[in-house]
């Protein structure tokens, strides 16, 4: 169902990143249906020259470049670039991320690192980069977070401790930089179904209902219900939401602490 207006982004500019698959691109291929250009950067450019070509596919303006967003430089190379070809950004999106399910006993430092780089990091250098980029005043920033932010998971202490400062972040922006007309958010899913995440943390049958289980509405997300939340926060409709962290997860983070039982079994039990 549509639940917003057709051409509603009519000559405005989407840049985001993990814009080639799962959240990302979901959220890209919702905003050009609503008439946006959208430029997507991703780790390789294989998988954004595919993700560009199916959007223009359908008609829509897109472009793309390989970024990884651990390098501010390459970041800046891709906002830049989006910047020449159409002009001031409209909306920027931080959807890259990382994650592995590991015991803090079981995780090396480097391991941590890796993932509070491409998601905590990741989300500074996109931002940073973008202010000169972006449309002032109207530019939203959407960050996608996750229930990690504010409550504890066994096996992912390095998102948990990641996506916190993404949220603070995130509000930070929105204290700074709103002043001059740009707005920040940030939206929690819980589990997404068809993303490289949920396979990785329920990789089973058994392990998926156990998921389901654990969400009021007995089902998880899908990339769709995430795409449309972020088109409300960059509508006029969420023109005075600024600083606001949108949990998006069924009512699953009502339910307390994640500590997947038996999961200490199939990752290994720390000594």
């Amino acid at each position: 169902m549509n639940v917003f207006t057709d051409n509603l982004f009519a000559g405005k500019t989407a840049f985001l990143t993990g814009g080639s698959s799962g959240i990302g691109l979901a959220i890209a291929e919702r905003f050009s249906e609503l008439g946006a250009r959208v430029f997507l950067a991703g780790r390789r450019q294989e998988r954004i020259d595919e993700a560009v070509s199916a959007i223009r596919g359908r008609g829509r303006e897109a472009a793309g470049r390989a970024a990884d967003v651990r390098s501010y430089d390459a970041i800046a190379a891709a906002l830049e670039q989006c910047h020449r070809q159409w002009g001031p950004i409209d909306f920027v999106f931080c959807a890259a991320a990382g994650n592995f399910p590991a015991p803090v006993l079981g995780m090396s430092a480097n391991g941590f690192k890796a993932v509070v780089d491409i998601d905590l990091l990741g989300t500074f250098n996109t931002c940073r980069a973008a202010y000169a980029c972006l449309r002032k005043p109207g530019a939203v920033i959407v960050s996608i977070s996750a229930n990690h932010a504010h409550q504890p998971y066994a096996f992912q202490a390095h998102v948990c401790a990641a996506k916190a400062g993404v949220d603070l972040l995130t509000k930070v922006l929105a204290v700074e930089w709103g002043p001059e007309g740009i707005r920040a958010n940030c939206i929690t899913p819980g589990p997404v179904d068809d993303t490289e995440g949920m396979r990785r943390l329920a990789p089973s049958e058994e392990a998926r209902r156990a998921v389901i289980e654990s969400v009021p509405l007995r089902r998880m997300a899908t990339k769709r219900d995430i795409a449309e939340l972020a088109v409300f926060l960059c509508s006029d409709a969420a023109a005075y939401v600024n600083g606001a962290v949108y949990i998006c997860d069924g009512g699953q983070s009502l339910t307390g602490a994640r500590d997947f039982g038996s999961a200490f079994e199939h990752f290994g039990r720390p000594q």
